[in-house]
């Protein structure tokens, strides 16, 4: 009855262990965790565990009672043994060690006595034992096979305890109990693998996707890189805050993932975009800047008052206030070409008056000096994409979540297109792709639109403008604050915590980083300057 209690045990105890080996997503861990289960099954006084690595075995796991050895896994300290050739250097295969021939064969080996058994090399034990005045006796080494049969490492188990705690043979049931948990555990191990090489193949194609838009158009690139970069920064930020409306905000690691999969595909959708509107640096510019053309258009208006003067139907001084007129008209138009935050009234008023001057064109015909089309654009009032090109520019988020909702997302990564989706939302509802209002967001989402506005307002590498300093960058992003465009409370953590100084130290260029007058920054309560301003760390 005892013997029968007792194999009732180690079978309710070696499914138990099955299961936690089912749940186990830290590789060091699952590696504990057997070697820790398959000494307790035996009563064994030492466990190693050795790594299949191609053609050798590496030690990555060793546990000695006796000696107080506990080196790798989760242990601080390494392993710091050679590593065991599986084939020696003339392609024989190394059946003298005995990790290596149970590797090999696939065969569990019980040696009672190391010391007097003729079949493998100890004398790397033996000389282990001199050095530590240890007494390897009893080992049982047995191979961990995956569901297809493949030997993925060893398990070795040292001088199992008997009566006294003195050292004796593996018996048949430990043989048998330990390779039962081999098996059970090698398939968890293969299946942690398994897990981890398609989380890093996923990772990989979604490189993959940001590298073709960075070859498509250099000025995405590094915005693939960077708001991802932002988005954990102030996520992390917002979960650690301690204060505020955002104190009982927290992240698990499946959170942390599932947004860093979203920051690094919320902008898949642009890979439809045409580029020419992707890299539209200039309001005149298509497939190429068409400003040269108007250049060319005054030196035929500047043409023709030479030619006027030199018959005689305008005097010198008619010409020469003509000639200035055209090549200020000129200057200003190459200015509005270029494209801004703000364009005055006053200055559409310009466009149109030098819109209306007539010219000659190559058929002979005489006609207005813009097209219809082309002074549309130069007078487009912020930027340089005209109303039809936003919507374009636009259309690249509805893609993106066309493309994510499309994605048989597992159950830890559901969210990812909610998060990628929402970043052109703002929290009056009158972003898009849905017109979604503050309260109908997650927190995550409203942490991705400060981080994609914030990175295109300091990004160097834009075709349309210059990148802003710290200063200005804070300026503009306080007044969406107050105009509802981004989330208040994730406003303040974004200052109170300094994610824009840490961002702006790892991604900036130094110039860029200026004194900031906490009071002059919109959102920024007196409180909230205070604070700033006495702890602003130099720049």
């Amino acid at each position: 009855m005892a013997r029968q209690h007792d194999i009732r045990i180690r079978l309710e105890t070696l499914n138990e262990i099955g299961q936690a080996l089912t749940s186990q997503r830290d590789f060091d861990g699952l590696m504990e965790r057997i070697a820790e289960a398959a000494r307790a099954f035996t009563q064994a006084d030492g466990v190693t565990f050795y790594r299949k690595d191609g053609d050798e075995l590496s030690f990555d796991l060793l546990r000695n009672l006796s000696l107080g050895m506990h080196q790798g896994g989760s242990a601080s300290e390494r392993v710091d043994l050679p590593r065991i050739p599986l084939h020696l250097k003339d392609g024989r295969e190394n059946h003298s060690l005995v990790v290596a021939h149970a590797a090999l064969t696939g065969q569990t080996v019980n040696v009672a006595d190391a010391y007097s058994e003729p079949g493998f090399d100890f004398s790397g034990t033996r000389a282990f034992d001199k050095r530590t005045g240890y007494r390897s006796r009893s080992f049982l080494t047995v191979p961990m096979k995956d569901h297809a049969g493949e030997v993925i490492g060893v398990l070795q188990l040292l001088n199992a305890q008997g009566p006294g705690g003195r050292s004796r043979a593996f018996t048949d049931a430990d043989r048998e109990l330990v390779e039962s948990l081999a098996s059970q555990a090698a398939i968890a191990l293969n299946n942690r693998r398994l897990i981890d090489q398609m989380a890093e193949l996923f990772e990989s194609l979604i490189k993959l996707i940001n590298t073709a838009l960075d070859e498509k158009s250099p000025y995405t690139g590094g915005h693939c890189e960077r708001v991802p970069e932002l988005t954990m920064m102030l996520a992390e930020a917002a979960a650690n805050t301690g204060q505020g409306p955002l104190a009982g905000f927290s992240m698990s690691e499946a959170d942390r993932y599932e947004l860093k999969i979203a920051g690094l595909l919320h902008d898949c959708g642009k890979i439809t975009t045409p580029v020419h509107v992707v890299d539209k640096a200039t309001k005149l510019e298509t497939l190429f800047d068409r400003i040269h053309l108007v250049d060319t258009r005054f030196e035929v208006l500047l043409r023709d008052v030479e030619i006027a003067h030199l018959k005689g139907e305008i005097d010198a001084a008619t010409r020469a206030a003509r000639c200035a007129q055209l090549r200020a008209d000129r200057e200003f138009l190459r200015r509005a070409n270029i494209g801004g935050e703000f364009m005055r009234d006053e200055d559409v008023a310009e466009i149109e008056r030098i819109a209306a001057y007539r010219w000659c064109g190559p058929d002979g015909k005489e006609q207005s000096f813009l097209g219809e089309e082309e002074a549309m654009n130069l007078k487009i009032r912020r930027g340089t994409l005209n109303a039809a090109e936003r919507e374009i520019i636009n259309n690249h988020i509805v893609m993106t979540l066309r493309m994510l909702e499309a994605l048989p997302w597992p159950a830890h990564l559901r969210k990812v297109p909610e998060y990628a989706g929402g970043h052109h939302e703002r929290m009056d509802g009158k972003g898009y792709p849905r017109g979604l209002k503050r309260e109908q967001m997650s927190v995550p989402a409203r942490v991705m639109g400060i981080a994609d506005v914030f990175e295109a307002l300091t990004a160097p590498d834009r075709p349309y403008k210059n990148a802003k300093s710290l200063s200005e960058s804070l300026t503009i992003l306080g007044r969406m604050k107050v105009d509802g465009h981004i989330d208040p409370d994730l406003f303040d953590v974004f200052l109170r915590e300094r994610v824009y100084l840490e961002y702006s130290r790892r991604f900036l260029d130094p110039r860029q980083i200026d004194h900031i007058d906490w009071a002059r920054i919109p959102g920024v309560d007196a409180s909230l300057a205070a604070l700033l301003t006495a702890t602003e760390a130099k720049p």
